[in-house]
């Protein structure tokens, strides 16, 4: 009686995780990193207001097979005003493997009010700055300069796969 209780339980948890109810498990690791800092690490000053402002490069792996866009947001939680947004883009293609500056894509408005990249400029302290890619199983009808609440909102039920990589700053002192 025991080993078909056991049995039972084991036939439901696998017709639980195979039924199309289920978009929701991602279906791959997707990664997203820097060749110039690690996660949770400090990012170099070329990427911020104390350097060139550039963009940091980003690889991106394991995107699903059946994405047909990407979104990236990059955001910090720790502003004094609340989250900022630095950069909103979306419908990025799929097969993109690195980003190192303005990506093909729709340009969304960040918290300056500007479309395209805004590298960390912290007040005070240290910061983190979240990158994070999706995969998505659609291309986004959404209007170029949409803010990243409206990208949220739009990709709701169409995220495959997300990754993240985190990096701190803190503003040189003069």
């Amino acid at each position: 009686m025991r080993n078909t209780f056991v049995f039972l339980i084991l036939a439901i948890l696998l017709y639980s995780c195979s039924s199309p109810g289920t978009e929701i498990i991602r279906e791959t690791m997707m990664k997203l990193t820097s060749p110039s800092f690690a996660d949770k690490q400090m990012m170099p000053s070329d990427y911020t207001c104390d350097g060139a402002g550039k963009i940091p490069p980003l690889e991106i792996a394991d995107v699903p097979l059946n994405a047909k866009s990407l979104a990236l947001v990059v955001d910090d939680p720790d502003a004094p005003a609340g989250v900022w947004d630095h950069w909103v883009v979306w419908n990025i293609a799929p097969a993109t493997k690195r980003i190192d500056s303005e990506p093909e894509g729709v340009p969304g408005k960040n918290s300056w009010g500007k479309t395209g990249y805004g590298g960390p400029c912290p007040p005070s302290g240290v910061h983190r700055y979240y990158f994070k890619i999706y995969a998505l199983d659609a291309v986004l009808d959404l209007a170029a300069g949409s803010n990243k609440a409206s990208l949220l909102q739009a990709m709701k039920g169409h995220i495959l796969a997300e990754a993240s990589l985190m990096g701190t700053y803190q503003k040189i002192q003069r």
